[in-house]
């Protein structure tokens, strides 16, 4: 792919931790959000919210790698939520059978709402 900036960012909250993704997920940079996603702790209760707003491509790697959250997730008794899914990877989801395989959202925010 093209060179657009990639990066991770997360912030921790009383209801959980926001990652939030910008630029391409793919082959190359999807151990990068692994690496940022193993070092957050979680505690029962709390949510992993991945705010995906500024990804621009997202691959099998990037897809494998979200899985690969959600397992974080629920090991520490978490929950896990897709915020702001851009429309061509929401469509990726219902193709390979992933459409309810995460809750999503608008917005981070709306995924701490209920």
């Amino acid at each position: 792919m093209t060179g657009t900036p990639f990066s991770v960012t997360t912030r921790t909250t009383e209801a959980g931790a926001v990652v939030t993704v910008e630029g391409e997920l793919d082959v190359a940079t999807a151990p990068r959000l692994r690496a940022g996603i193993d070092t957050l702790v979680l505690r029962s209760g709390q949510r992993l919210v991945v705010d995906l707003a500024g990804v621009t491509f997202c691959d099998s790697s990037g897809i494998s790698t979200l899985i690969a959250a959600r397992n974080v997730a629920e090991a520490a008794g978490a929950g896990i939520a897709l915020a702001a899914v851009p429309g061509r990877l929401r469509r990726t989801f219902g193709l390979i059978g992933l459409a309810d395989f995460f809750p999503t959202y608008p917005s981070a925010e709306d995924a701490f709402g209920d």
